[in-house]
This record gives structure tokens, sequence and C-alpha cells, in this order.
């Protein structure tokens, strides 16, 4: 019997639940690191391997960490091109695993969290690039409708909302004050792009650290972490997926000050060109776009600043963390309000 806990809740209640839906069988389970956000587990019930996504414990903001929303796109985007895992079960029922959770198959491949790809060939790394480029474009061209993703989100002034989200989020925050992003906040509502009606899925967390990539060949066999998935423009995941040219090495893995020719990276624009040369018609790419890009990340990292403090970060690093918040709102000001970050 499976008398022992992991976290916050009890083995042996997910294995009889599992049983219940799939039939008994032996399990086993391991937290899988490096994600900041829901909680992650690989799970082996008899014959099968899986993936269990649930939301942390404790207090969460409103909307925030939606397994449930995870589960819905995931199982939407299963019968298009677009690489995702298949989702085997969703649960609401909180006293299972203390939260919602689903489980998913489990694919084999590579995840690369470090931007320069430094452990990898030189003429191995801008191949994953390119193939990264390839599913966003594959992902912003799916009709939502078609897919049952109408109601996915609020079509029309993406940015408007979400930067009204996010300010929300920061001014909610306990944390310390932090005035560049302030500043960049006020830039950013006063630079916003007009509406131009465009709109699709955006992963909202779309860069090279939620790609699993095949094994052996340079190609994504999914797209993870679907957490913040909404109806949006998809200029949100390009500028986002930019980042590893606009932040260091020491900032989340960023490649910024790298010999991107000696290390055979593609520059920011034949990553961006790529995306173009397989997409949808859509406006370009602009400073507002990645200085709004680095606001978000900025604010998520002020977010897990908050759940260290409270005890109940999904990564054991997250407390160190916190900082980066920081560092990514004066990237942020170098392209958006650069006096803030003169000397």
């Amino acid at each position: 019997m499976l008398d022992n806990t992991i976290g916050e809740f009890s083995l042996q209640r997910l294995k009889d639940f599992i049983d219940g839906e799939m039939g008994r069988g032996a399990m086993d389970i391991e937290r899988v690191g490096g994600g900041q956000s829901n909680p992650t587990f690989f799970v082996t019930h008899g014959g099968r391997r899986m993936v269990l996504r649930k939301k942390p414990a404790g207090k969460i903001l409103p909307g925030a960490h939606a397994v449930e929303r995870e589960y819905r796109v995931l199982s939407a985007l299963e019968q298009t091109g677009v690489p995702v895992p298949k989702t085997l079960l969703l649960c609401r029922d909180p006293s299972i695993v203390g939260t919602p959770f689903y489980l998913m198959e489990r694919l084999e491949g590579r995840v690369f969290h470090d931007s320069s790809l430094a452990d990898l060939p030189p003429a191995a790394r801008r191949p994953l690039y390119m193939a990264m480029a390839d599913v966003m474009a594959a992902l912003h061209a799916i009709d939502p409708a078609s897919i049952g993703l109408s109601d996915f989100g609020r079509p029309g002034n993406y940015f408007a909302r979400q930067i009204a989200r996010w300010s929300r989020q920061y001014d909610e925050s306990p944390s310390p004050r932090i005035p560049v992003l302030e500043q960049v906040i006020d830039w950013l509502r006063e630079n916003q792009p007009a509406d131009d009606g465009r709109v699709s899925i955006a992963h909202g967390d779309f860069r090279l650290g939620n790609m699993l990539f095949h094994p052996t060949e340079p190609r994504v066999v999914a797209i993870l972490d679907w957490e913040l998935s909404t109806l949006g423009h998809p200029l949100a995941d390009l500028g986002f997926c930019c980042l590893p040219w606009h932040t260091a090495p020491d900032e989340y893995g960023g490649i910024l000050g790298l010999d991107h020719a000696a290390l055979d990276l593609p520059t920011r624009d034949e990553f961006v060109a790529r995306y173009y040369a397989f997409a949808r018609p859509t406006a370009a790419l602009t400073s507002f776009h990645l200085a709004f890009a680095l606001f978000r990340f900025a604010v998520i990292f002020v977010g897990i600043a908050d759940r260290a403090r409270a005890g109940n970060a999904a990564a054991a690093n997250a407390s160190q963390m916190g900082p980066l918040a920081a560092r990514l709102a004066v990237r942020a000001a170098e392209l958006a309000v650069p006096q803030a970050v003169q000397n």
C-alpha cells in the first residue's frame, strides 16, 4: 500500500483514483524539476507512462494556474498538425491531490533551458531554432473556431487587456515596488499599436524551454506548458520567443552578448524572418511587442517571488528568481524608455 506522500498529497489516494479510471496497476511517481509554475510529475501506472500537471498548493491569484484551460487547449489541438501531447484525464476534484489536475501522455524527447544550446554541436543549434519558428507559425495559422476554441478568450484589444491584467497582478503583489517597471507600464499604455483584428491561439509562454524536441532530429514533438494560453495576438508569442536576444545568459538563459555567429545561433532577425516565411500575414514585430514581453515576464517573476515567500513555489530555486523581475524590467526599459536606465 502506498501510504507515503509527495509534497502535499497522498500517493495512495492518487493511485486509487487512477485505478478506478484506468484499471488497476502498479504506480510510480517522480516530480519533474525546472518549472516555476504548475507542479509537474511523471507518473507510470501499469504500462502507461503519463505526465501529471496540477495547480500549486496554497493561495493563488484568481484565474492563475488554470490546468483546466491547459487540458482544453491541448485536447482541441490534438486534431491539428500542431505537436502536443495527447490528453488522458482531467480531474476537477481537489480531494485527490489537493487541487485540480490532469494527466497527459508522456513523450520522449529533449528539453533545452539554455538558449545558447551549449551542450550541442554548433551545427545542431540553428535547426532547432528554425523548427521552433515553424511550429509557432503553424499554431498561429489555426482558426480557433475551427477546433472549438472560439470562446477560449476575448478577441480584440489583446494588448490593452493584457497590460491591464499584468499591471493589476503587479499592483496586488506584496513584493517591493520596482520603479523602472512602473515606467515601462506607463510607456506600454501610451504606445499600444492600433488593434489590427488579428486573433490566434496565443500560447503565452512560447520559448525554447517549453519545446520538447525529437531525441535525435531537429523537430518539435510537443509544445509544453499551456497555462497562459488564450485567444490573443500572434506577435505576443513572437515577441516573447525573441527574449533570449534581449537577455543575458544569467537572466534565465538568454544569449545577449554572446557571439552568435561563432556559436552558429541565428540572429533575431533571421529567426523572425523564418517565422514570417510560414506565418499568416500579420504586422511587423516592433519594440512595443518586445518591451511588452519583457514586462509580462518581469511580473511573472514577481509572482514567483511571492510564491517562494509563501512557501508554495513549484521549483526549489524559486527564491533565487525574484531578483530577475527587476533585471527584466531594466531590459524592457532599454527598449521602451531608455532614459530610465541611463546614468
